[in-house]
């Protein structure tokens, strides 16, 4: 297992929607195994492709009692709606409250390429959306309004300055 370094906002790849798993192989495991690691490193629940700068529809989480892989992950139903604090790895960290479903439903396929679903409430909900975002091209800034946006990104560059 290796740690993979962290692709931060602004890089493209974070921008584009990530190409199918194609192949269920060892060397897809062993990537999965790289992304646990570095997520359990950088003290996150989730981790997608895009974000160590492969643009790939991939993602593992380990976020309130639910760990797994997810290959080529879809939402398949969301409802109700939660309020709480989002961040990213990729920018910085930083939070701002940002709403989602409250309860989702993932479709999406094992490290053996096994299509599954599982629903999640809550946090894990949220890791849910947020992850297969990641692997649409979106970040949670870009469901932020553009002031908050704008208030996240400045924080971001901050941090990068002074680091």
């Amino acid at each position: 297992m290796a740690l993979r370094k962290i692709t931060e906002y602004p890089a493209k790849v974070l921008n584009e929607v990530g190409d199918p798993v194609e192949v269920f192989d060892e060397e897809l495991a062993r990537l999965c195994e790289d992304m646990f690691e570095t997520m359990y490193a950088e003290e996150g629940v989730g981790l997608a492709a895009p974000q160590i700068g492969l643009s790939l529809r991939l993602f593992v989480m380990d976020c309130a009692g639910i760990k797994l892989v997810a290959a080529n992950p879809e939402i398949v139903a969301a409802e109700g709606e939660q309020g709480g604090e989002e961040g990213c790895l990729s920018v910085g960290k930083i939070h701002s409250p940002l709403k989602r479903a409250e309860r989702a439903t993932l479709r999406a396929q094992d490290v053996r390429g096994e299509w599954y679903e599982r629903e999640a409430a809550g946090l894990a909900a949220r890791c849910f959306q947020h992850e297969t975002d990641h692997c649409d091209g979106l970040l949670f800034i870009n469901r932020l309004t553009p002031l908050k946006r704008n208030m996240v990104t400045k924080r971001f560059q901050k941090l990068k300055k002074w680091e």
